[in-house]
């Protein structure tokens, strides 16, 4: 089954790498290709891993940073260094211009949500306050992604080629699990939420889990601190 993934804070691949951008703290007119290229791939074997949906968008974007890090590694020898155009530029220059939006419709955004003071219309409720402190404001599916990553680095590897066991558990299983962990708490953080746990599918399938309980409406998801543990809360 493919989760399809459609927010007012994750919409497509200059999403992503605007996020890997803030997450290296780089700067955008300086990218390091081969870096971003590499972190790039990676999240998108995770969401293929996770089997989310993604729009061709993805693949064409990462087909585009290929083509760049090999013109930026190969540069033509029959033309003066000097005379090279960088071939980030043009990926550059959609990347700000991209900012610039979001950044606008981000404005727009807050200002309507001043004027509504009701019913917010995301998943990422990131603007609560609470009694530990403040909530990180720019909370996005590629944070959750990012530390899913992290726990599925902390999974051990097989014993061998011939020790996998066949595991049964499916979203369901692991929806029930969540709802009933919470069941006497308001929130728990995700690393409670699969502490103790080794197998690489249950966690796969457990954040394909949060995934549709958010879908559902039935919890909302904060960070505390940029790239730090996520947080689940039942509405």
């Amino acid at each position: 089954m493919s989760y399809q993934i459609k927010l007012e804070k994750f919409e497509g691949p200059l999403d992503l790498l605007l996020f890997l951008i803030k997450e290296n703290e780089i700067d955008i007119y300086d990218i390091p290709i081969a870096l971003i290229t590499k972190q790039y791939l990676e999240y998108i074997e995770l969401m293929q891993t996770l089997d989310l949906e993604m729009a061709g968008e993805f693949i064409l974007m990462a087909a585009i940073l290929i083509q760049i890090k090999v013109q930026t590694l190969l540069p033509s020898p029959s033309v003066a260094a000097e005379e090279i155009e960088d071939p980030r530029t043009e990926l550059v220059k959609r990347l700000v211009e991209y900012q610039k939006f979001k950044e606008a419709s981000s404005a727009l955004s807050s200002f309507e949500e001043e004027q509504r003071k009701i019913f917010p219309r995301a998943f990422f409720d990131a603007t609560v306050r609470d009694s530990e402190g403040d909530l990180e404001g720019e909370f996005t599916l590629f944070d959750m992604i990012s530390v899913f990553h992290e726990a599925l680095k902390n999974v051990p590897p097989p014993l061998s080629p011939h020790s996998v066991k066949k595991v049964d558990v499916t979203v369901d299983q692991r929806m029930a699990y969540i709802i009933g962990f919470m069941k006497d708490r308001d929130r728990c953080a995700f690393s409670e939420l699969i502490a103790g746990e080794a197998r690489k599918l249950v966690l796969i399938v457990t954040f394909l889990a949060i995934l549709e309980l958010m879908k559902r409406g039935q919890i909302v998801v904060r960070q505390r601190k940029l790239y730090s543990d996520f947080w689940i809360q039942r509405r």
